[in-house]
């Protein structure tokens, strides 16, 4: 049986990187193979991982979204505004306790209406993603700070700070990116929304003569995408124990670094959820590893940087190919 190396370093290259790197920083740092450091990594990675999920979708339909980091600060903000525990610095000082739930939905319903109003944008208006979703950005960034005055939004309730803690030892982030994991699979690969979603990207003529209703489609892909931001939001949230309106500043170019790692062709019609998930961990064992080997934060964007542009040039040089 002839084994095919090229065509096994094309489909699990990426996988084989993430192996080689942990074997790597093993050996150097016998601390990285620590249980309490791996789940660090995992819990680590719960965050940009969530929102590399939706911006899988987005990608895959040969969009972009620059907004998911703004939009998480202004989710959480909302969340935790209606989560805070009575005290002279509520931000709502005459709102009595509510339950978790309703906190939660308003997040939620917050990220995904600003992923709906980037996917209208883009769908009713034709202007390129990248514009429709970086004015997004400012303009949720200054709802954000606006909303909170802002001021962080701390004292949240033990249920909300209960979400950043642990279940039988497992962190809750994790168990939460794990369950998104598996939602964000099936919907790509077993629904007709995913089928849309890769149609879409593949050639978005062929996807409208073929029936699909396109606008409908790009509405409901990126409000999929402000969910997750919505949702890591809450992880955020119940992770750090308060929300700044400058938080996740940046997130959106590490859940767009993760995904274009792991695999997704930013020509559209190409990509994994699976992907998505190497990609972030990836960066994020890259990143732990190199802070234990007393690398300096300032190198480590640097190697981020480096790999991002590496992942694109050998999707280019791969889709040239194909042509």
């Amino acid at each position: 049986m002839t084994i095919n190396v090229k065509r096994i370093t094309q489909k699990y290259g990426i996988l084989l990187i993430l192996i080689v790197m942990s074997i790597v920083f093993a050996i150097m740092s016998p601390a990285f193979i620590s249980i309490p450091n791996i789940l660090n990594i995992l819990n680590q990675t719960a965050i940009w991982g969530i929102m590399a999920l939706g911006m899988t979708f987005v990608i895959i339909a040969k969009g972009i979204d620059l907004s998911v980091g703004s939009v998480l600060a202004f989710s959480g903000l909302v969340a935790a505004s209606l989560a805070q525990v009575p005290a002279q610095m509520r931000l709502y000082q005459n709102l009595p306790q509510l339950p978790l739930i309703i906190p939660i939905l308003a997040g939620l319903f917050i990220g995904t209406l600003c992923g709906a109003v980037n996917g209208a944008l883009i769908a009713f208006t034709k202007i390129p993603a990248f514009i429709a979703t970086l004015g997004m950005m400012t303009v949720v960034r200054g709802f954000a700070l606006i909303y909170s005055n802002a001021r962080p939004v701390s004292n949240l309730v033990p249920a909300m700070n209960a979400i950043g803690s642990r279940v039988f030892g497992i962190p809750v982030p994790i168990l939460i990116y794990l369950l998104m994991f598996i939602v964000s699979y099936i919907l790509l690969n077993k629904t007709r929304f995913g089928k849309n979603t890769f149609a879409i990207g593949g050639n978005i003529t062929a996807a409208e003569v073929s029936g699909v209703n396109v606008p409908k489609s790009l509405v409901l892909i990126y409000a999929y995408c402000g969910l997750l931001a919505g949702i890591a939001a809450i992880v955020f949230a119940g992770r750090v124990g308060s929300v700044h309106p400058g938080a996740a500043d940046g997130y959106e170019l590490t859940a767009i670094a993760a995904t274009t790692i792991g695999g997704t062709s930013h020509s559209g019609g190409i990509g994994t959820i699976g992907g998505a998930l190497i990609g972030a961990l990836v960066l994020s064992v890259m990143r732990n590893g190199m802070t234990l080997l007393g690398f300096s934060p300032y190198s480590q964007k640097i190697l981020e940087g480096v790999i991002i542009v590496g992942a694109v040039v050998i999707d280019m040089r791969k889709n040239a190919r194909k042509g």
